[in-house]
């Protein structure tokens, strides 16, 4: 799977600090950084926007702290659709907002 599917289901690719961290672009970081900002009612600054998806070296600062990611990799999971407790209390607050990630990971717990 070549997929660069997060821990939570979501896709890396589609993400935009993901998109900005790639295309190394300022005007997206910008853009991004005032959209989450709004958003998620926070002061995000254009410089942390850098991603490179949630099993790199190069992440956003909330995936340095998100609960998912860090369940997922202390039980040696790729993502949350390996796991059998999948879907547990952690992972639905996501999926409540991101029906994409709901059916990412679905897929992945259904070709194992």
């Amino acid at each position: 799977m070549a997929e660069n599917i997060a821990c939570c289901g979501l896709d890396c690719e589609e993400c935009l600090a993901y998109k900005a961290t790639v295309s190394d672009s300022d005007e997206l970081r910008k853009q991004t950084a005032d959209q989450w900002s709004k958003m998620f009612n926070a002061n995000i600054e254009p410089e942390t926007i850098n991603c490179l998806g949630c099993k790199s070296e190069v992440l956003f600062s909330h995936c340095n702290v998100c609960e998912i990611r860090k369940c997922s990799l202390d039980k040696g999971l790729h993502n949350c659709g390996k796991c059998n407790e999948f879907s547990c209390e952690k992972v639905e607050g996501v999926l409540q907002h991101a029906p994409e990630a709901r059916v990412n990971l679905e897929r992945i717990k259904n070709s194992q």
